[in-house]
């Protein structure tokens, strides 16, 4: 099989990984700017020319750009493609490029994996694995083409999914532009309030104190990769702007109960926030129910890797993972996502490096 990547950072990188080892695949990259390190990282068997260079005789072409450029880089890509080449893209908004363009070989995608730092030295081999991949195929999709993808997807170690590009981009306005602006939203507010009168000289908050796991959590995204965030939240404004007004109103909702001091109302909604998180871990993209399993470790080198190897030993797969050192930075708190069914078996696997008790199935605060 050849597959052809345009674009070779984190995701075309991680695209080229994967394809390479679990598919046995040659893949041949475009990148004006990264070649070198894409075949320093091993991502390519090897860099292209050009278009045509790239594509010549390809069974698939992955278009990995940022947002602004997908649909003119998506229109040239098959232009240059075999007749029957599958083309797909991985941009986190799909309406705009399922729009522009008209051709049975293009199918809209969306990969739901990532990673803090971008760039193909951080791409993985295991980046997609487990992973949701959205498809938005159309009327006009080639059936044969869109299975092809749907194996090749599959065979990268993702779960394909297929959507229409509205449902797509107002559920990514709902579960991740929304929580980036949100994200936004809370650093500066806690600046605003916690800036305290600035030292001579500078405009610097000071005095600031010691910062919670729950404004940690909720602010890791904030401010991440501004230039590909712009491009993001202007391609996606309508379904944003809807998505802020809503949240808005439910904001406004809280600020009515606690104006008329209505508790029953508070505790109802605080309960409500916990019954619905937990039914959104439990949806199908998640791959069945999960639980959470939550424990103290040490802060040092490698004890996230234990714990993963650990329960991978096992067979137990880790749906997600978030992590919160401690203030003082000995130790941290490591939560865990796991199959419902396998929490007990994984609270027990992660004893031996717990600093104090493993609970299963708890939330945080």
């Amino acid at each position: 099989m050849n597959i052809a990547v345009v674009g070779v950072g984190l995701i075309g990188g991680s695209v080229g990984l994967a394809a390479r080892s679990r598919l046995q695949a040659t893949v041949r990259g475009l990148d004006v700017a990264g070649g070198e390190r894409a075949l320093a990282a091993g991502a390519v068997d090897r860099m292209a020319e050009d278009l045509p260079d790239a594509l010549r005789d390809a069974d698939a072409a992955f278009v990995c750009v940022p947002v602004g450029a997908l649909a003119e880089v998506v229109r040239d890509v098959l232009a240059a493609a075999p007749a029957g080449c599958v083309v797909t893209d991985v941009g986190s908004t799909k309406r705009g490029v399922v729009r522009a363009i008209d051709d049975e070989r293009f199918v809209g995608g969306h990969p739901l994996a990532g990673a803090e730092a971008a760039g193909v030295e951080h791409a993985r081999e295991d980046l997609f694995e487990q992973a949701g991949w959205y498809l938005t195929p159309t009327a006009t999709t080639s059936g044969i083409l869109l299975q092809r993808l749907h194996r090749i997807i599959t065979g990268l170690g993702a779960r394909p999914v297929a959507v229409d590009a509205d449902t797509h981009d107002r559920v990514m306005a709902a579960v991740s532009h929304l929580p980036h602006v949100i994200a936004n939203v809370l650093v500066a507010q806690a600046t605003s309030v916690l800036r305290g009168p600035p030292a001579e000289g500078s405009g610097r908050a000071r005095g600031v104190p010691v910062i919670g796991p729950s404004f940690r959590d909720a602010t890791r995204v904030a401010g991440a990769h501004p230039r590909l965030w712009r491009e993001i939240y202007a391609a996606n404004a309508d379904a944003l702007g809807e998505a802020i007004d809503a949240a808005v109103a439910r904001l406004q909702e809280a600020r009515a109960a606690l104006a008329g001091g209505d508790v029953e109302a508070l505790g109802a909604w605080q309960a409500a926030a916990g019954e619905d998180r937990r039914a959104l871990l439990e949806a199908a993209l998640a791959g069945g129910p999960l639980r959470e399993v939550r424990l103290a470790v040490p802060n040092r080198p490698g004890v996230v890797a234990e714990l993963a190897l650990s329960l991978g030993r096992a067979g137990v797969n880790i749906a997600d993972l978030a992590l919160s050192p401690s203030p003082d930075g000995t130790t941290g708190e490591v939560a865990l996502w796991v199959p419902a069914a396998r929490a007990g078996e994984a609270a027990a696997l992660c004893v031996p490096l717990a600093l104090g008790p493993v609970r299963s199935g708890e939330d945080p605060e």
